[in-house]
């Protein structure tokens, strides 16, 4: 790697990130790298075909506060945006009081929104008619309203941008912020995903289009990413945001950085509404994309954060990938395993993983993935990829990929090198 940052590079100064593992930046990367489950039997889904699911964990008053009276109109999809965003800001070290707003970008992924929200009112509707609908639910419901939100929380009047390519938004809005700060449009963007949909509904239908794991007996072991035995996903909530800087402006505020986001690469499947093409030639496409510009070439990627959803196809398809495009060998890790799929955020909470095992050169190991059992072939015969199983890997990671893909057949691979 080169001393000076590529050209079409931006610096990671800040993370927040709440998830299932933890509150907060260092308490989810902690969880992360112990790398133990934290599915478990979920009340809420109390006779659903999958009872269980990866939540957050129980906030304080004080973790959870938004103030000035503004919680009441929130989704909790765009509550987690706002506290995750407040923690990147401040791990920045930036004031917002003091920054130019008008050159400062919001951009938020997410999935299925205020799909929560949707779902309890229309019971109410229906049990007790329209006056038991809240005034609120529309402004709950949709997707831009966590960008909206943490904009007016920010007080960022630049470009405010919703993504939704469904698994891959959070990817997809850290690739358009990026594009936003090269273009010169914006000087800081603020930008992930956020997601809070684990519903009964939501939850029953990933279950009968076969999507989700039907160890109900055994939750703690049903996300099993790159297993031979693994049989779907965990479904789970969650939300991180990352700051984005030009390098040099980072650096005259005297930052460094987590890493670099050095290239993006997207492209679309055009195949199948749930299901990645089969040969994984545009995720193929993307990577590649993503390398080329970084002006990096397969060789240099030391580690990838796979998307390793723990769904038969998916992890097929992308082992298949890795083995194909990186022969060499990096080594692999899987969130998913830890956190559950949180589905429009997941691509940014790995993203901020990313940079997190690149500022502290250790790679988490994939949970319940025993050694040498990624069994992803035809008939569960493993490709030649190294997963990370166990404990800890201790490694110096230079340059690392991430990979997002969604239903609708987006791909997002985004490269982070070492700043």
């Amino acid at each position: 790697m080169t001393a000076s940052p590529h050209p079409r590079a931006v610096a990671v100064t800040g993370l927040g990130l709440i998830t299932p593992a933890g509150i907060g930046r260092e308490d989810t990367w902690a969880g992360v790298l112990r790398g133990r489950s934290t599915a478990d039997t979920d009340p809420e889904l109390k006779d659903c075909p999958v009872d269980f699911s990866c939540r957050i964990p129980a906030m304080t008053p004080e973790q959870k506060r938004i103030g000035g009276g503004k919680a009441w109109r929130m989704g909790r999809f765009t509550q987690l945006a706002v506290l995750a965003a407040r923690e990147a800001v401040a791990d920045a070290g930036l004031e917002t009081a003091s920054w130019d707003g008008a050159r400062v970008a919001v951009v938020i992924g997410t999935g299925l929104a205020g799909a929560v929200h949707l779902e309890t009112q229309t019971l109410r509707h229906h049990q007790g008619g329209s006056d038991l609908v809240s005034p609120s639910l529309i402004p709950m419901l949709i997707p831009n309203m966590a960008a909206g939100e943490v904009a007016a929380d920010l007080g960022a009047h630049g470009p405010s941008l919703a993504t939704e390519t469904a698994c891959a938004s959070g990817a997809t809005a850290l690739a358009v912020a990026r594009d936003l700060l090269l273009s010169g449009a914006c000087d800081i963007a603020i930008a992930g995903g956020s997601e809070a949909a684990v519903t009964p509904v939501v939850t029953t239908g990933f279950a009968r289009m076969g999507a989700l794991s039907g160890r109900v007996d055994q939750p703690a072991l049903a996300s099993r990413p790159f297993a031979a035995d693994r049989d779907g996903f965990v479904i789970a909530e969650g939300a991180a945001v990352l700051v984005l800087e030009r390098p040099a402006d980072a650096a005259a505020r005297g930052r460094r950085g987590y890493a670099h986001l050095a290239g993006a690469g997207l492209t679309s499947d055009a195949h199948h509404p749930t299901a990645p093409s089969p040969g994984g030639e545009y995720a193929e496409a993307a990577l590649r994309a993503a390398l080329a510009e970084a002006g990096l070439s397969p060789a240099d990627v030391d580690h990838v954060n796979a998307h390793g959803t723990s769904t038969p196809l998916n992890d097929r398809t992308e082992a298949g990938l890795i083995a194909r495009v990186l022969p060499h060998g990096p080594s692999v890790t899987a969130p998913k395993g830890v956190l559950g799929h949180s589905l429009g955020a997941s691509g940014a909470v790995e993203a901020a993983l990313t940079a997190l095992t690149i500022r502290d050169s250790r790679v988490a190991p994939i949970a319940n993935l025993a050694a040498g059992g990624a069994g992803c072939g035809s008939g569960g015969s493993p490709y030649d990829i190294d997963c990370v199983t166990g404990t800890v890997r201790e490694q110096r990671v230079g340059a690392a990929v991430s990979h997002s893909f969604g239903f609708g057949g987006h791909n997002v691979v985004l490269l982070l090198t070492a700043p």
